[in-house]
């Protein structure tokens, strides 16, 4: 036996630690009915109640415009910050600071410049756009600015390093042969760009499915923006039964994975060849 492979050992228990046991002992714990039942009790109850099921839809409805969003958003960005430009690095700075911020202070800040006596309204009623303050936060258009603001840095950064992989000769050729820059873009690197962006958004995606706390600060935690980590949350610590929980738990990690699972199947369609980059 290679002793060189005993060095990931170390990794190896860190993983089984830290995600394979809890996920494993999550998994049994949601067949353990609190009240008794069949073996499947915990997924019936969760299918059979509205409120529970629901939970599934308005998660989605939140995560994939919150993860499109941000994929389509980052890559005209991307695509101009790739190569030399004047205060890139100040740019950069700037676009991934909400990194910094987390998802309270961003929370803080939409309802201070968004909610009803906002800078956004303010200024909108002082011009005479409108009549009345624009209902921004503590509903489902709350909780999407608050993804899209906190996922963007990740679909930007991750679209950025796909596309510094990509050598810009390829680019050059096309426009030598009469190609405009939409035509190199769509037919040149869009297609080599198409697979890092399905994974860009395979990660933004899962990072907006699990909200929480936005759902919370500015959503509507027990109507529109019930999501189900708040049915998985309020199942195990306020009803205290913890294997319905973690039932809600185990969906909805199977609802990311189908999800992710389809991005990767049609991933598996597009180009896969080399960039030309170094990336």
């Amino acid at each position: 036996m290679d002793r060189v492979l005993l060095l990931l050992v170390p990794g190896l228990v860190f993983v089984v630690g830290l995600f394979a046991y809890p996920v494993l002992y999550g998994l049994q714990l949601s067949f353990q009915p609190k009240e008794g039942g069949g073996f499947f009790e915990n997924y019936v109850r969760f299918f059979a109640d509205p409120y529970l099921r629901d939970t599934i839809w308005i998660t989605l409805r939140l995560a994939l415009p919150a993860a499109l969003i941000n994929v389509v958003a980052s890559v005209p960005v991307a695509y101009r910050l790739r190569g030399r430009v004047r205060g890139k690095r100040f740019l950069t700075t700037v676009l991934v600071v909400p990194i910094t911020l987390g998802t309270v202070l961003t929370a803080e800040g939409l309802i201070g410049y968004l909610g009803p006596v906002g800078w956004f309204n303010k200024i909108l009623l002082g011009i005479g756009l409108i009549d009345e303050p624009l209902r921004l936060v503590h509903n489902y258009w709350g909780v999407l600015f608050s993804l899209i603001i906190t996922g963007f840095p990740f679909a930007f950064l991750l679209t950025l390093s796909y596309l510094s992989g990509i050598d810009p000769s390829l680019e050059k050729a096309a426009a030598t042969l009469g190609a405009d820059w939409w035509r190199r873009f769509r037919y040149v690197t869009l297609p080599l760009l198409a697979p890092g962006l399905a994974i860009t958004f395979c990660l933004t995606f899962v990072l907006a499915f699990s909200v929480f706390p936005s759902a919370y600060l500015v959503g509507l935690p027990q109507g529109e923006t019930r999501v189900i980590s708040i049915a998985a949350y309020e199942s195990a610590f306020r009803d205290s039964d913890y294997p319905l929980g973690s039932a809600i738990a185990m969906i909805m990690a199977v609802v990311m994975v189908v999800v992710v699972g389809l991005v990767l199947l049609w991933r598996s369609t597009l180009y896969r060849g080399a960039t030309g980059g170094k990336g």
